[in-house]
């Protein structure tokens, strides 16, 4: 029997590495649920809004590298914890994404990024 958290988990990472590397259409086709809807409050709520957004990050921050530090699932539920750098040599944004699943494919989105202060107080950083 598949694990289904797994499953849910791959899915998630497998969405945001194909999104991050400009893979947008392939990754909406692949994991995208025709019921999406997301909560990134600086785009309408449909995922035509969110892909087309997605889509306009890959051409104009080519350079963008993400990098997963790990996922969590639980029942129908994946976080996923990453670091979002934009171009080289900067420090990089803390990223979550919180992924609601239904029948295999992402029914809802959210997502959550911290960009580091000029002085970082905590020794251990963000990352």
């Amino acid at each position: 029997m598949i694990n289904t958290g797994n499953k849910t988990k791959a899915a998630a990472i497998d969405f945001l590495q194909l999104t991050a590397t400009g893979n947008v259409t392939e990754a909406f086709y692949l994991y995208v649920s025709p019921e999406f809807r997301h909560h990134n409050m600086h785009f309408k709520g449909d995922a035509n809004s969110l892909k087309a957004a997605m889509a306009e990050s890959a051409v104009y921050l080519p350079a963008k590298q993400l990098e997963i530090r790990f996922a969590i699932s639980e029942k129908n539920m994946v976080a996923v914890y990453s670091k979002v750098v934009i171009s080289p040599g900067e420090p990089g944004v803390a990223l979550v994404h919180f992924f609601r699943f239904q029948n295999d494919k992402i029914v809802e989105l959210w997502d959550l990024a911290q960009a580091p202060p000029e002085e970082i107080v905590n020794e251990n950083g963000l990352f």
